[in-house]
């Protein structure tokens, strides 16, 4: 379904489609993320149809005719797919040929040969980091383990001393800055322009990485002090290659779609004439999809041919990238359906006043709400669909600048406490070897740190911006 599509299937819904007063409303929101809920914790149903069911059950208790509540969910999972659908599956290819042309260990092992000692903690941030910026969280971690508990070993670390900075640096990355799924869905429901989101994510990003990094890794190591798993250290990619890329070829290639995208904005600011030729020059070259996709490309020469990859081998690169995203588009897909029909059923109107009535800053409003689904959900992804089709109505009148820190509130949010409904929390317990209690102790309360600074952060630059 193309864009041009989506728009006129939303025009056709009225707005709302429901005549429901505040109260009703109210009842049909808890109503649809409860059954959001129960599915995906008790009934471990995915996230797609429980949040397909739920925006179903979030329309009739509001009132509102089935068809119509089809209308919008079927208009809102069709306009973030093409909004972002895109934008992941080049972020899943580009990925995955980091991972397999050795690309990331070459920056691993780079850093880690030039670091030591005290070093070690903040080196683990960078290269998270960097490794993060167009990788999936998960993926990451796939990634990385191998590293954290290597380093641990060879150095005589403590495990969390080591794992606790590479994990921030993952988490804040993901939940951030775009081009993560997160972070993009956000900036399509608000309307945010992606440049300044992106360049306001790293000012929040690098403070709030050093705090719930390398700092706490020094009262976590203190609360659990566990050594490295043995059993749990798998193959690199780069065990299997005769070859692998340069480390500077291969920073140039992950960086080249922020630096990119950052180019457009500063050209946007400087220049501010959409009608300029230098500015259209840009305005292209700095958009997302174009950023990436030239990234991917660039990656061909710089990553895979320096491997020794040949070029039959490139194509079955990108269709196992693409498999496993299918679960993911589909989610932040029905996630944006429920985002539309929130919207559609005047829910988000009713946001906005009751914002109004008891003066919330809206940036707070979003935090909290992020908060709230993800403690209940689990998906820091769904909580930023869901928090941002919940919050759209309050960015009509923010400028551009506040607009990117609803993004960013939303994105803090969304990492809040993660626990035993959360996917992650199980992969760090188990690659670690911890128990759940010590699990939580560490990366729970790690993800809290980040989600309470970051959301501070974002607070205190919506004063001064």
């Amino acid at each position: 379904m193309t864009r041009l599509s989506v728009e006129m299937l939303a025009a056709d819904a009225p707005e709302p489609i429901t005549s429901a007063g505040h109260a009703q409303l109210g009842i049909a929101v808890l109503a649809g993320i409860a059954v959001i809920v129960l599915l995906i914790t008790k009934f471990k149903l995915h996230a797609f149809l429980s949040l397909t069911i739920g925006s179903l059950a979030l329309g009739a208790i509001a009132g509102a005719p089935l068809d119509k509540v089809l209308l919008s969910f079927s208009a809102g999972l069709g306009s973030t797919v093409a909004g972002v659908g895109v934008l992941i599956a080049l972020g899943a290819i580009l990925g995955k040929m980091l991972a397999d042309s050795g690309g990331a260990d070459q920056i691993v092992d780079t850093i880690l040969d030039r670091a030591g000692g005290r070093s070690m903690p903040w080196a683990m941030v960078l290269i998270a980091s960097v490794i993060g910026l167009p990788l999936f969280f998960e993926v990451g971690i796939v990634l990385l383990i191998p590293v954290v508990l290597m380093v641990a070993k060879r150095g005589n670390y403590s495990l969390m001393r080591i794992g606790i900075p590479a994990l921030a640096g993952l988490s804040v990355m993901h939940g951030l800055v775009p081009p993560h799924p997160g972070p993009l869905v956000a900036i399509d429901a608000v309307g945010a322009d992606l440049g300044i989101t992106l360049a306001l994510g790293v000012l929040v990003a690098v403070p709030t990485v050093i705090i719930a990094g390398p700092v706490f890794s020094k009262y976590a190591a203190r609360w659990v002090d566990v050594p490295a798993p043995e059993k749990m250290i798998p193959q690199r990619a780069s065990e299997e290659l005769d070859k692998r890329p340069g480390f500077g070829a291969t920073l140039f290639t992950v960086l080249l779609p922020v630096i990119l995208m950052l180019a457009k904005a500063l050209v946007d600011i400087v220049i501010d004439d959409p009608e300029n030729p230098v500015q259209r020059v840009f305005d292209v070259i700095g958009a997302p999809m174009i950023a990436l996709l030239a990234s991917v490309l660039v990656g061909i020469f710089t990553l895979l041919r320096p491997a020794g990859f040949s070029k039959e081998r490139i194509s079955p690169l990108v269709e196992k990238s693409l498999m496993p995203i299918a679960g993911i588009l589909l989610i932040v897909g029905a996630g944006g359906g429920f985002k539309q029909t929130l919207i559609d059923t005047g829910v988000g109107q009713m946001v906005l006043d009751i914002s109004e009535d008891w003066a919330i800053p809206a940036l707070l409003l979003a935090w909290l709400i992020a908060v709230v689904i993800r403690l209940a959900t689990g998906s820091a992804t769904v909580a930023t669909v869901s928090a941002a089709g919940l919050v759209a109505p309050l960015a009509a009148d923010m400028s551009s600048t506040h607009a990117a820190l609803l993004v960013l509130a939303i994105g803090a949010g969304s990492l809040f406490f993660s626990h035993v409904n959360d996917a992650g929390f199980w992969m760090v317990k188990e690659y670690f070897g911890l128990s759940v209690g010590q699990n939580i102790k560490t990366w729970s309360v790690m993800e809290t740190i980040i989600s309470v600074v970051a959301g501070g952060i974002v607070l205190l630059l919506s004063l001064v911006i």
